[in-house]
């Protein structure tokens, strides 16, 4: 497979990336801005797309039911040089499934994923999914 993406920034920084259909702003300054993701918050942002991406793909190759999922990705910045050092998440699945099955869900993300894999071979990439059920029963998969 083949990916494309171009970019442009103009003087202060504001820049935007084209990719596919869309068009996505950015903060490309010399500083950090308020208002747009830097680059950084678009690596957290590509990990939380990836994820949720294959909870999709997963459920339907291992016929796992869920009701929606939703993730957080913390990212930790070392200094000298510049760098993610490290890639927290937690990855929440509404699903009334096993324990073992939410498990096996979680295995698969993190070996299909195509981000997931490259990020962790980079940085440390660490989190837990966690299952909820309707009555509020929570489960956890952890991986390290």
């Amino acid at each position: 497979m083949h990916y494309q993406a171009a970019a442009r920034v103009a003087p202060g920084g504001e820049g935007y990336i084209d990719t596919q259909q869309s068009r996505i702003q950015f903060d490309g300054s010399a500083g950090s801005g308020d208002a747009l993701p830097g680059p950084a918050h678009l690596l957290a942002a590509s990990l939380c797309a990836c994820m949720l991406k294959n909870v999709e793909r997963m459920s339907g190759l291992l016929k796992f039911k869920y009701r929606a999922a939703s993730i957080e990705v913390d990212a930790t910045r070392d200094e000298p040089p510049p760098r993610i050092a490290g890639l927290r998440y937690t990855l929440r699945v509404e699903t009334e499934e096993s324990e073992k099955r939410l498990s096996l869900l979680h295995r698969n993300i993190l070996k299909h994923g195509t981000i997931t894999n490259t990020l962790a071979a980079a940085c440390d990439v660490q989190g837990e999914l966690v299952g909820v059920r309707q009555d509020g029963t929570i489960m956890k998969s952890t991986r390290d």
